[in-house]
């Protein structure tokens, strides 16, 4: 039970920051601002949230239920370690078509750790 309250959290702080605060950043902030802001808050994310899919995956109570939470951990981790620097190099030398590209691919990830973790829910009804 203890690893579905872990899994609600992450995907809680998932559709927040999707739906709330995301769209919102850019809209307040001036561009270079709202750049920063993401380039030091997306690191922070993924990290935090691969750490709890890890916990919710230890206190899993079905094994289906533990891979996915692990599989998610080691999404959040190819967000952090390999998709994250690659978008940063890419709006840096202002390739635009590899960072709209990245960018999608971020955000497919995104959605199948989010749609992964809903599905948990589905096993345990």
């Amino acid at each position: 039970m203890l690893s579905l309250y872990l899994i609600a959290g992450i995907l809680g702080v998932m559709l927040f920051f999707s739906v709330c605060v995301a769209p919102t950043i850019f809209k307040v902030l001036p561009q270079e601002w709202a750049s920063a802001y993401v380039r030091n808050f997306f690191p922070k994310y993924y990290l935090v949230l691969g750490l709890f899919c890890i916990l919710a995956g230890v206190f899993a109570e079905s094994f289906q239920i533990e891979v996915i939470c692990f599989i998610s951990a080691i999404l959040f981790a190819i967000s952090l370690w390999v998709l994250t620097p690659a978008i940063n190099k890419a709006s840096d030398t202002n390739n635009v078509k590899a960072f709209k590209v990245l960018h999608a691919l971020s955000v497919i990830v995104n959605m199948m750790i989010m749609l992964g973790l809903v599905y948990c829910f589905f096993i345990e009804s």
